[in-house]
């Protein structure tokens, strides 16, 4: 399935995202491009701008995502949800969780799109909620 998502470069030097593998095989997020060079110390947050703006269509939304080399290098992305009615500019927070300040270059891959289907629950209060072999059991709760 392809979603006809309509960019608008907001910046000269802004890439639209894209796909470096496509098909029924490919990538399931788009990469996102910095327009700017970023200097993140460590414990920074920083909202860094992609330099382009999306009409997502109805009924799909988009998360941020980390993508996986820049996440080894102790960055990370916060705060990714973007709305089918937002219009304005895609920023990528980010921060950084390692010991020495990194640099995004402007042109750099900071993150990942991934297009999504929106789906609106209804949320019921219940006295009590259906058991399962689980129940409660979270964090480490399948071993270390």
């Amino acid at each position: 399935m392809q979603v006809r998502i309509k960019t608008q470069r907001l910046h000269p030097d802004a890439k639209l995202p894209r796909y470096a593998h496509s098909g029924v095989s490919g990538d399931l997020a788009a990469d996102l491009y910095s327009v700017e060079e970023v200097e993140l110390p460590p414990g920074k947050v920083v909202a860094i701008p992609t330099g382009v703006a999306l009409a997502i269509p109805d009924g799909f939304g988009a998360i941020v995502h980390d993508r996986s080399g820049v996440a080894l290098q102790g960055l990370a992305t916060l705060a990714g949800v973007i709305d089918t009615g937002y219009r304005g500019e895609i920023k990528v927070v980010m921060t950084n969780l390692g010991e020495t300040a990194f640099t995004i270059r402007k042109g750099d891959r900071i993150a990942q799109l991934r297009i999504v289907h929106r789906i609106e629950a209804a949320f019921t209060e219940e006295s009590e909620l259906p058991s399962t072999e689980r129940q409660a059991s979270g964090f480490g709760s399948t071993g270390s």
